[in-house]
């Protein structure tokens, strides 16, 4: 909960009422747990995705409804979970499960079990009694009966090899060591037909993952988002993008992805297309972000009347976000990166120069940029409002002084919150390259309602060291800014009790710093 940032709420329209007739929570991201975790992650004996979590928050009267809408990324198509009520065993719904105790299916299973969906991720543990924890192998085999007559994607995604058949043709075949991996098979099935299904899958180190899923062509899923939509009184779209498409060496080949790099930072087109519809409905649309790296959500910010930045919140991330939304929680955190309008705003990959240079390079990280972000670091909302005031800080220091500030920050809302107090410098006068600005100390507090707290920074001479022509760490005599509050200085914040700034005097000679 301390991660999300709230990036708008126009009109406060949040927090949700807990008691609404209808919701509709719509995404890609809306209940896949994996997109919850992130990259080199363990696995949790548990999970709450963000539809749970509004599920467990909202009152028994209030119908929750759910489509996943869209996929993530224009041709990544939004495959599930195989339902068990359409896989069969000779115990009924679900797959017989062989377990041996080698990688190479060889010799008696050691464990047989019926298992109602093949949805794992065993990751340094056993996947049943008696395996050990690495170097083992699973059969899976019965009946799959198909709902509907027409075209259909199998999906197998799973560290390590793994082969399907059905009706006894091999249509799957990665049978190899690997990191999690996804392999498809078009198939065209009749209503209510059954086919024989055989699915094995070896582990021999590392992770240890195994989901089977499909897509079904025909399904609108555009249709079934708006018809959900319609009879709301919200719609919650939680989107993003998803560890399988930003990560270290991956195999992604959609528009804006390459090799786990990504080549823009807008939102995927489709996701955007989908939040235009919902928004032509005139419900209003609450658009929760799950992602690792910013994104340029132009359209969205001007638009829709409240963001949540979730980022990918592990386990209890449906729990968390669910606090927010219906306001048990009251959203503190602070942006830890830039968000900028678009790539044209990053320098060339290849240009290292921290500075901008007029032209193509606006300057790196907030320190040295200069142009217009869509947010910027340190920047977050709250549900209560906070002013700043009673700046205390001496006019003149030595350059080597420690330089002792003191401010105050009143919570003026109308609810308790924490506020992230922020200390940026500035170098007004110094002769060498210097940041913009710089964050040089912050502190996390609590307020309740009316409180007033007095927070206390403590610079050391090292905090307002610059680097001087002969690449040392040098405190230098001359004129410093500073500025606390909620967020970077801005026009908008200095003057109106959003935050206060000073001016302070370095005197002496030159202190280097070791």
């Amino acid at each position: 909960k301390q991660s999300m940032v709230l990036l708008k709420n126009e009109n406060n329209i949040l927090p949700l009422k807990k008691n609404l007739k209808a919701i509709a929570v719509i995404g890609p991201n809306a209940d896949n747990p994996s997109v919850m975790y992130g990259n080199y992650n363990g696995v949790p004996s548990r999970y709450v995705t963000p539809l749970q979590g509004i599920e467990n928050k909202v009152s028994p009267k209030t119908k929750v409804y759910y489509a996943i809408g869209n996929d993530c990324v224009e041709g990544q198509k939004a495959t599930v979970i195989i339902p068990t009520k359409y896989l069969f065993s000779e115990n009924g719904n679900g797959l017989r499960g062989e377990y041996f105790s080698n990688p190479d299916l060889t010799g008696n299973p050691v464990t047989v079990r019926t298992d109602t969906t093949i949805d794992f991720t065993w990751d340094g543990k056993s996947p049943a009694e008696n395996i050990p924890v690495v170097n083992y192998s699973v059969r899976w085999t019965g009946q799959l009966v198909a709902p509907d007559s027409g075209k259909y994607i199998l999906s197998i995604t799973a560290d390590d090899g793994y082969r399907l058949f059905i009706d006894d043709s091999l249509v799957i075949n990665d049978w190899v060591e690997h990191a999690p991996a996804t392999k498809t098979y078009d198939a065209k099935f009749q209503k209510d037909s059954k086919h024989k299904i055989k699915l094995e899958y070896f582990q021999k180190a590392g992770g240890a993952s195994i989901q089977l899923g499909w897509y079904i062509y025909g399904t609108d899923l555009t249709k079934e988002a708006l018809d959900i939509a319609r009879k709301s009184d919200v719609i919650i779209y939680c989107g993003g993008i998803s560890p399988l498409l930003e990560g270290e060496e991956m195999d992604v080949p959609y528009d804006g992805f390459k090799g786990g790099d990504r080549t823009t930072i807008d939102l995927p087109a489709v996701q955007e297309k989908m939040l235009k519809e919902l928004k032509a409905t005139s419900k209003p649309v609450i658009f929760v972000i799950m992602n690792g790296s910013a994104l340029a959500i132009n359209w969205e910010n001007k638009n829709l009347p409240a963001i949540l930045e979730a980022w990918y919140p592990g386990e209890e991330g449906g729990t968390a976000i669910a606090d927010i939304l219906f306001g048990d929680y009251n959203p503190a955190g602070k942006l830890p990166v830039t968000f900028y309008k678009s790539t044209d705003q990053l320098p060339p990959f290849e240009d290292y120069d921290m500075l901008s240079d007029g032209k193509n390079n606006h300057g790196r990280t907030y320190r040295y940029f200069t142009g217009e972000p869509l947010y910027p670091f340190g920047y977050g909302l709250s549900y209560t409002t906070f002013a700043y005031g009673n700046l205390k800080v001496e006019k003149s220091f030595s350059t080597r002084d420690n330089i002792k500030i003191k401010v105050d920050v009143k919570n003026n809302g109308k609810m308790n919150g924490d506020e992230v107090v922020q200390l940026y410098i500035k170098h007004v006068s110094a002769p060498v390259p210097v940041p913009l600005r710089s964050l040089e100390g912050f502190k996390r507090i609590h307020l309740k309602k009316g409180e007033v707290k007095t927070v206390e920074f403590n610079l050391s001479p090292s905090s307002i060291s610059v680097i001087d022509d002969k690449n040392k760490r040098v405190v230098l005599p001359g004129e410093i800014e500073l500025f606390i509050g909620g967020g970077q200085p801005d026009k908008e914040q200095i003057g109106n009790g959003k935050s206060v700034s000073a001016k302070i005097l370095i005197k002496g000679d030159v202190n280097e710093i070791e």
